[in-house]
């Protein structure tokens, strides 16, 4: 069965990102169009359907549609919207222009949030039927796309035969954000209280669980995650919803472009390296240890860590073991911003030790090449963690994860204890300062033994991680699934 589907998300990498939500769905695309069966497998290259952000400039060779009138979620008559269509590697980016909505500082976190989805949802189906060629698969991403589940379910949407067989993957990136829209702001949805789409809870709707509950498949980011997301310790309140769902919420370990992510070829790099090449990774280490400060002379193990500085990330476990890590040897090498609580020991860490703690408190693309290359070891005691891009970049740069067994990170990381001669890094169980620097000694202990860690090292780089050896036609099963169980003829 030949499919055609489009992709639904609030980011999409380069034009608009703030997490890993953007990567996914731009090297999902990507990926899906180079599959040897994708001309059979889907009906066309897959569109992806983004909003037109303010800091989103259209480039050159752009094409705009006519415009299209939506009605207004909440009866103010129509919304003007144009769809720009924009040349991608392997899909069509469709950019929705809905300037009243968009067109503002910042993706998120404005009052009315709930309307400017709404919208963007509306304009993105409308665009679809615009098209003539009905749609088998909407593969729509977290919150912001609720309002399209919505929309297929009442009004037009639910009685316009051209959807009437269009099924709906979600994948879910990450459980903590549910897209809340209190009672005041339902109509913001085009909904009243008393529709029996708001749902049961009277104080608002929750525009995840109402993805969760109206979508014939749903998935996160990788199995591991999956199996902790149906119980109550990380399920964020939707544990119920996801195991109502049974096997029809699972699993798909997220990739990474191995061409993005490549030592052999990174141009920022000091010196090109890799798994037939290794010793350039020793010029990436001096080079690291230079920039920020450290003497490249000091063989004592270098440990970087990478991130958004958030409680679920860990940065707090390893301020807390600081200390006793660098009064065994190791030296830190932190980049990341977010939580001044989180920064601030760091900050007094690399003050007191300036030769052995390095805070790097910015966005830098190079930079943070600079340490998945230079650091011996890549931290990430994540307290959750749906999938994980850090530790695949790591594994392919060489330098040995040390992560927390959970979700994404254990489903992509062998310890090498656990799995002799397998083993690709170091996994620890408890999220504890003490558990984290038992984790760093194991690893620098291993690393005095040179051939022991160069095998360890090789095992890491030959690693697979793309999109197309994995994901992607995993995706392209899920799709033809989804379709099956709208249509009938599967379960």
């Amino acid at each position: 069965m030949s499919l055609r589907v489009a992709l639904l998300a609030a980011e999409c990498e380069p034009w608009a990102k703030t997490g890993g939500l953007a990567d996914v769905v731009d090297a999902l695309a990507r990926a899906l169009g180079r599959l040897p069966e994708a001309g059979r497998g889907l009906a066309a290259p897959v569109d992806v359907l983004l909003p037109r952000y303010r800091s989103v400039a259209v480039p050159g060779g752009a094409v705009a549609e006519p415009p299209l009138l939506v009605p207004d979620p909440v009866g103010r008559g129509s919304v003007s919207a144009r769809i720009v269509n924009v040349a991608a590697e392997g899909y069509r980016l469709r950019l929705v222009d809905v300037p009243e909505a968009f067109d503002r500082d910042g993706f998120y976190d404005h009052p009315d949030d709930a309307w400017r989805f709404a919208v963007f949802c509306r304009v993105a189906l409308a665009a679809l039927k615009r098209d003539g060629t009905p749609l088998d698969v909407l593969h729509v991403h977290d919150w912001h796309t609720g309002p399209a589940l919505l929309d297929r379910a009442r009004g037009e949407a639910a009685r316009d035969p051209f959807f009437a067989d269009m099924a709906v993957l979600l994948t879910i990136h990450n459980l903590a954000y549910h897209g809340w829209v209190p009672n005041d702001a339902i109509g913001e949805l085009g909904l009243r209280r008393d529709d029996p789409l708001a749902g049961a809870n009277p104080a608002g709707i929750d525009l995840l669980l109402t993805a969760i509950e109206r979508s014939e498949l749903a998935n996160t980011v990788s199995p591991g995650f999956a199996a902790e997301a149906i119980t109550p310790a990380f399920g964020m309140g939707l544990d119920p919803a996801l195991r109502a769902k049974g096997d029809r919420f699972f699993g798909i370990l997220n990739g990474i472009d191995p061409d993005l992510w490549d030592p052999a070829t990174d141009p920022v790099l000091a010196a090109r390296y890799s798994r037939t090449a290794p010793s350039g990774k020793a010029d990436c280490r001096a080079d690291l240890l230079t920039r920020v400060g450290f003497d490249p002379a000091d063989h004592g193990i270098v440990v970087g860590m990478i991130g958004r500085m958030d409680p679920q990330k860990g940065f707090d476990l390893l301020a807390d073991g600081a200390p006793e890590l660098l009064a065994s040897g190791a030296r830190i090498v932190v980049q990341g911003s977010g939580h001044a609580s989180l920064a601030d020991p760091f900050r007094a860490l690399a003050a007191a030790n300036p030769a052995r703690v390095a805070l790097i408190e910015r966005f830098d693309r190079a930079m943070a090449r600079r340490v998945y290359a230079g650091a011996d070891a890549f931290l990430m005691p994540s307290r959750f963690e749906p999938c994980g891009q850090g530790q695949m970049i790591a594994l392919r740069f060489g330098t040995p994860p040390i992560v927390r067994r959970t979700g994404g990170l254990a489903d992509s990381v062998l310890d090498v204890a656990e799995h002799p001669g397998e083993g690709t890094g170091f996994v620890f169980n408890e999220a504890t300062p003490a558990a984290l620097v038992a984790a760093v000694r194991r690893a620098a202990r291993l690393r005095a033994d040179a051939a022991e860690w160069s095998a360890l090292r090789d095992r890491a780089m030959a690693v697979d991680f793309r999109w197309d050896a994995g994901p992607a036609p995993r995706y392209l099963e899920a799709y033809r699934r989804a379709a099956g169980i709208r249509l009938g003829t599967t379960r």
